[in-house]
């Protein structure tokens, strides 16, 4: 079982950001990681339907006989943890808990921003989260629209991007927050654009690092850390309505695949994330 893959997901490339910590921390560790790219943005979605979407991924990343499930998307994981969390028998992992708890470590006033998508603030799940770890922060969240469609099409710098933010950012700025979370896995592609709106005395939490920590030691903790290197992932298993999943997946280290345009995934993916992003698969719901 240790040498089974790490299941990934998130609405599209903004998963790569938790993906690339993954790899830095776990380097022996294969993984499977799935972009939803033809059915994102998920922040403006139905509650439901982020579930109903969450769940189809997950069934696709089950034939492939993963070992753990990390939803590294803060829309997904808002509307979905719960559920997988009791469905599944191997471990499921967020990015919400992880991110916040890095901020309640960092905040030195104890004025803490959230922004995210529509979606993930109006779900309350970081408020949520704030209201059970008893810390003395005082939260105020922001959603950003628009940011996440920005980063999908590649553009995480320009006059536009700058201007949205100003106005999106307003806010958590007027709180006067000392640490600010991404609570979306795509922003911390658009570190540089926010942190020059926030100033340079605002920390930036992503919940990358902090996520693979935590999967570091669940991993640990239930004896399924790789203790070797990884030769190659096994391909799919066919049995959970496994789709596309070329022969020659069996002899790469990670596996990508995407329910949108196979070219646009790896031309970002690879500016994203880096040369791991050897080929990527198609899959048609």
């Amino acid at each position: 079982m240790p040498g089974r893959p790490i299941g990934v997901f998130d609405s599209g490339l903004g998963g790569l950001t938790v993906l690339r910590a993954l790899i830095d921390l776990l380097p022996d560790e294969r993984i499977v990681y799935f972009g939803d790219t033809g059915r994102f943005p998920y922040g403006p979605k139905p509650r439901d339907e982020v579930l109903k979407y969450s769940l189809e991924i997950t069934d696709v990343l089950l034939g492939y006989d993963m070992k753990t499930l990390v939803v590294a998307c803060n829309s997904a994981a808002a509307a979905a943890l719960p559920v997988l969390d009791a469905q599944l028998d191997i471990p499921v992992l967020g990015v919400i808990e992880p991110g916040l708890r890095a901020a309640i470590k960092t905040t030195r006033t104890g004025r803490v921003g959230v922004i995210g998508t529509v979606g993930t603030i109006a779900s309350g799940a970081y408020q949520e989260v704030a209201a059970e770890s008893d810390a003395d922060i005082e939260l105020t969240c922001a959603a950003c629209p628009g940011f996440v469609e920005f980063v999908e099409a590649g553009d995480v710098d320009s006059d536009q991007v700058h201007v949205l933010a100003e106005r999106l950012l307003a806010p958590v700025r007027d709180a006067d927050v000392d640490t600010l979370v991404l609570g979306c896995t795509h922003y911390p592609l658009l570190a540089r654009t926010i942190g020059d709106v926030m100033g340079r005395d605002v920390v930036l939490v992503s919940s990358a690092d902090e996520t693979a920590f935590a999967v570091r030691s669940m991993l640990e903790d239930a004896g399924l850390l790789t203790r070797e290197p990884a030769r190659g992932t096994q391909g799919a298993r066919g049995t959970q309505g496994v789709q596309g999943a070329p022969p020659e997946s069996r002899d790469l280290r990670h596996v990508f695949l995407t329910s949108g345009p196979v070219d646009t995934f790896r031309t970002l993916g690879v500016r994203f994330l880096g040369p791991e992003v050897e080929s990527v698969t198609a899959h048609e719901w």
